[in-house]
């Protein structure tokens, strides 16, 4: 039986200023077994890891990504807002992520922001860049925009897609299977034991999000999960080494 993997949102996010290199080197030492992460692209076309369109929260621009260029973006403070000890952070791009990943056995769950700012064309570069480091076997995209997962799948059908939704979608695996994507990246409410049964047996896995309690992580793992989108994959790891050993 394969076991949970252990995504780690947005690197070790309780521990680290989100989405740094920072946060995801932490989350490695912490017993993460993947990484989730957030996609977008700067004004002149780089691919650059971060959740928000605007850089107000984490590094007190107040400008969108698509309006700067790299290189003005590379030296805002990406770190400060979460601890003074994370000053020197920067927002990472996504060629700094799969270079951590590469020699490693990584699962990275690469988020496309494409919802709010469209992005046009940044799934083929988002695919690209993965393919040329040779890691589309370990890639999970995900995002809101279920149009933009038809269109990954149109570009490189073997590439992992995954459905993210809040609630109450009925049946989600047939949904999942009509736009041929192969996980549900659920909200952690919207999800009971019977659902995970079924959409396995329709050959979707669930990889839900944001669970952060024990309590909560423990009951998902029971529900037969795949995968669980945590800020705290020390927590989760622990919880699955304690499963092992039981």
């Amino acid at each position: 039986m394969q076991q949970t993997i252990n995504f780690a949102h947005r690197g070790a996010s309780a521990y680290c200023p989100e989405n740094t290199m920072s946060a995801f080197c932490h989350a490695i030492e912490l017993g993460a077994t993947g990484i989730e992460t957030d996609v977008q692209r700067t004004k002149d076309g780089r691919l650059v890891l971060i959740h928000d369109e605007s850089l107000e929260r984490t590094t007190g621009d107040s400008r969108l990504v698509k309006d700067v260029e790299y290189q003005e973006l590379v030296r805002l403070d990406a770190g400060s807002w979460f601890s003074s000890s994370f000053a020197e952070e920067r927002v990472p791009l996504l060629e700094d992520l799969l270079k951590l990943a590469k020699d490693t056995e990584l699962i990275i769950n690469l988020e496309l922001k494409n919802g709010v700012v469209p992005y046009e064309g940044i799934e083929a570069e988002v695919i690209a860049l993965v393919q040329s480091y040779e890691m589309g076997d370990r890639i999970i995209i995900s995002s809101f925009n279920h149009y933009s997962l038809v269109l990954c799948k149109q570009i490189a059908p073997q590439i992992k897609t995954g459905v993210l939704y809040m609630e109450g979608l009925y049946q989600p695996w047939e949904y999942a299977k009509s736009i041929q994507a192969d996980a549900l990246h659920a909200y952690k409410f919207a999800i009971l034991p019977q659902w995970v049964q079924e959409a396995a047996e329709n050959g979707i896995v669930y990889h839900p999000f944001t669970v952060n309690e024990e309590i909560e992580l423990e009951q998902l793992i029971g529900f037969g999960v795949s995968g669980i989108i945590t800020d705290y994959p020390d927590r989760l790891n622990h919880i699955l080494k304690r499963s092992e050993r039981s």
